[in-house]
C-alpha cells in the first residue's frame, strides 16, 4: 500500500527519527488523541517496523460438556486481521526573517514553535475525534433546556456507564463532552463536588473531573452532531510519528525557514464476541463498536 506522501519508486524507505522532547510538549494539548481516550500500545511497532500494523484477535474456543461415551471435540485456534494504517501526514513550515529570529530562543518552548505544536495537535485531535465518534453507537438524545440540563446531563453518563456495563466494557473510562454541556454539566453537585465521588480539578488533556469511574473531559475539538461520549481506550488506538524540527535556507526568500511533519493515523479496535467477524477472518468496521457510545443534545426553551 502506498499513501498519497509517499513516493511510489521508494514507499518501502520508512523514516525512524522520533522526537521524544516534541511528543512532551505535544501531548497534554490533546483529547481524542489522549492516552486517556486513545492507547498508543502498537505506536512503537509503526515506528520500528513500517506504515501498517496487522493486530491479530484471538477468537474464544467454545467450551463443550464432556460425557462418554462421546469424549471431546478438538478445535483449532482461529484469528482475526485487523489493519492499523498511518494514513494522515501533515507539514508546517515558517519563514523566518532576521527581526524575528529573537522569537526562537528557547527551543519548544519558543513563541513560534509553540504555536506549530497548536496547530499540528488541533490537526490530529480533530482526525481521531472523526475516527471515535464515527464508529460510536448512537445513544437516545439527549433534550434538555438550560434549566434542567445539569440533571439531564448526569442521567445521560449515567445511561452510557449502564450500555458499556451490559458489555462488559472494563473500568477506567472516560466521557468526552462539548464546551455547552460542561458549562451545565458542571452546576450538577455531583460533578460540582467531584472530590467527594472521585477526583476534581482540572488538569492537562482537558479533564475536568473525575466521576462515577469516568474520567471527564472536554474539548473544542467536538466532531459536528455529536455532544457526548463515553467508551475505554481499549476500542480506539493512536499511531504518531514526527520527524522534529528542521531548519533552513529558503530558495525563495532572503530568510530560513522552520519546519515539522507529523505521520499518524487511528483506528477502532475490534473484539472477538463483542464484534461481528466476516467470512475472510477480519471484523466488519461498517458496524459500531460497543465499546464506545455517543449522544446528541437537543436543546429546547423551557415551558
Amino acid at each position: 500500500m502506498t499513501f498519497a506522501y509517499q513516493n511510489a519508486a521508494t514507499h518501502t524507505f520508512v523514516p525512524e527519527i522520533w522526537d521524544a522532547e516534541l511528543l512532551v510538549a505535544f501531548d497534554p494539548l490533546l483529547v481524542w488523541a489522549s492516552p486517556i481516550v486513545a492507547n498508543n500500545k502498537y505506536e512503537g511497532d509503526i515506528r520500528q517496523q513500517g506504515d501498517v500494523v496487522h493486530i491479530n484477535s484471538l477468537l474464544r474456543p467454545t467450551v463443550g460438556d464432556y460425557k462418554l461415551p462421546d469424549g471431546m471435540t478438538s478445535q483449532r485456534p482461529e484469528t482475526v486481521d485487523q489493519k492499523l494504517p498511518v494514513t494522515e501526514a501533515k507539514y508546517l513550515q515558517v519563514l523566518i526573517e532576521d527581526a524575528e529570529r529573537v522569537q526562537l530562543a528557547g527551543g519548544l518552548s519558543s513563541p513560534i514553535n509553540q504555536q506549530m505544536i497548536r496547530s499540528l495537535a488541533r490537526e490530529a485531535d480533530t482526525f481521531m475525534g472523526g475516527v471515535i465518534t464515527n464508529s460510536a453507537t448512537a445513544l437516545p438524545t439527549v433534550k434538555a433546556t438550560p434549566e434542567t440540563a445539569p440533571q439531564a446531563f448526569y442521567g445521560a453518563i449515567l445511561d452510557m456507564m449502564l450500555a458499556l456495563d451490559d458489555n462488559d466494557i472494563p473500568a477506567g473510562r472516560y466521557v468526552v463532552v462539548s464546551p455547552r454541556v460542561k458549562r451545565y454539566l458542571i452546576e450538577h453537585p455531583a460533578v460540582a463536588n467531584a472530590a467527594a465521588y472521585g477526583e476534581g480539578g482540572v488538569t492537562v488533556n482537558g479533564v475536568l473531573a473525575k466521576l462515577a469511574g469516568f474520567t471527564i473531559l472536554t474539548t473544542t475539538a467536538m466532531p459536528k452532531g455529536v455532544d457526548i461520549v463515553a467508551g475505554h481506550k481499549e476500542f480506539a488506538t493512536y499511531a504518531s510519528q514526527f520527524t522534529g524540527f528542521r531548519e533552513g535556507q529558503s530558495e525563495k526568500y532572503r530568510a530560513d525557514y522552520i519546519d515539522t511533519l507529523h505521520l499518524y493515523g487511528g483506528k477502532i479496535v475490534r473484539y472477538p464476541e463483542l464484534d461481528t467477524k466476516k467470512a475472510d477472518n477480519t471484523f466488519d468496521e461498517s458496524k459500531p463498536t460497543k465499546g464506545i457510545v455517543k449522544a446528541t443534545v437537543e436543546w429546547a426553551t423551557a415551558a
